[in-house]
């Protein structure tokens, strides 16, 4: 497929798309059409690449850190082994994450709290290393 139909299908933009095939995210193949500037030909393989690159920066994964897991990946290197320590590091970042996302929440509340009610204005370094209120819902 060219560039336009791999866009629509991945619902990455077109410059996106170009983003990613310069840095080497992304590896088309060519046509013998286009002249100067082959046309480039994504597959299957391609889509599922764009998936992965999609997947890994909603964990917070940089892009840097997703190449090299594509780079592994297409070069056999990525063992079981290997995968299971990636997924863990990446489950404990975002874990440590979430804990601080939970921690701010909880210095909003606080702060929600003296606007409505006043008292003593919460101060911030009180919240940013303490353990969050409880479980909360994830919407």
């Amino acid at each position: 497929m060219l560039i336009s139909q791999f866009a629509q299908k991945t619902g990455l933009g077109v410059d996106t798309v170009r983003y990613y095939v310069r840095v080497g995210l992304l590896q088309p193949g060519e046509s013998a059409k286009g002249g100067r500037n082959p046309y480039q030909i994504f597959t299957a393989d391609d889509v599922r690449a764009a998936q992965t690159i999609q997947l890994g920066q909603a964990l917070g994964m940089s892009l840097k850190a997703i190449s090299a897991f594509l780079e592994d990946y297409r070069q056999g290197r990525l063992t079981r082994k290997k995968n299971a320590e990636l997924i863990v590091s990446q489950r404990d970042r975002l874990r440590a994450k979430g804990h601080d996302m939970l921690a701010m929440a909880d210095y909003l509340d606080a702060k929600l709290e003296w606007l409505q009610s006043g008292g003593n204005e919460p101060d911030l370094q009180d919240f940013l290393s303490h353990q969050p209120r409880g479980p909360r819902k994830l919407n």
